[in-house]
């Protein structure tokens, strides 16, 4: 197999195993029917999740998580390819998508959204109304230095829990093939 593929020779390519390798949110906002869910941070643990009989597809938002992925498992794994313009170009084509959320922003770019938007507050209120204002965003530095080094981000939690992050309740009679799929 290539080490990347398009989006047409994977319609024609049925055979291989197709591994999302973004954020449960990410993949939750929309995916190709049909793929897995391992995040890149977690492929090296979760190998024995990849059929060895099958080739791989490796797909993220455009393609870099993808590619860097599958330098990971270069050493162990020859059949790899990248979907070449990730799920960007299969929405490009026109083609569907499985939704399981109504967000379209990965809960990380939220954190860091909301974190930028908190030390950008304490820094203008520290420096226009009272300068004590700065321990908001030394509280923020000292929570995104605790999330990096533990891997617990107490903002994503929170952030994963708004409506807008969690699966839509549905009950299994109501939900059918066309439920499930929409074009981002």
């Amino acid at each position: 197999m290539n080490s990347t593929i398009t989006v047409s020779e994977l319609r024609q390519h049925c055979g291989a195993q197709l591994i999302d390798v973004r954020s449960a949110s990410e993949f939750a906002a929309g995916h190709i029917s049909g793929a897995i869910n391992i995040p890149m941070d977690q492929i090296e643990g979760r190998l024995d999740d990849l059929d060895p009989e099958r080739p791989l597809v490796l797909i993220c938002k455009s393609g870099k998580r993808a590619r860097m992925t599958a330098g990971l498992l270069a050493p162990c794994r020859q059949d790899t390819a990248v979907l070449q313009g990730g799920t960007e170009a299969w929405i490009k084509e026109g083609l569907p998508v499985v939704c399981c959320t109504k967000t379209r922003w990965a809960l990380e770019r939220q954190v860091r959204l909301g974190a930028g938007l908190l030390v950008l507050t304490g820094v203008m209120l520290s420096t226009f109304h009272n300068p004590r204002w700065i321990w908001l965003s030394a509280f923020v530095g000292a929570g995104l230095t605790f999330a990096g080094l533990t891997d617990i981000c107490m903002m994503g939690s929170l952030l994963a829990r708004m409506s807008w992050n969690c699966a839509p309740r549905v009950k299994p009679a109501a939900t059918d093939q066309a439920k499930r799929q929409c074009a981002l």
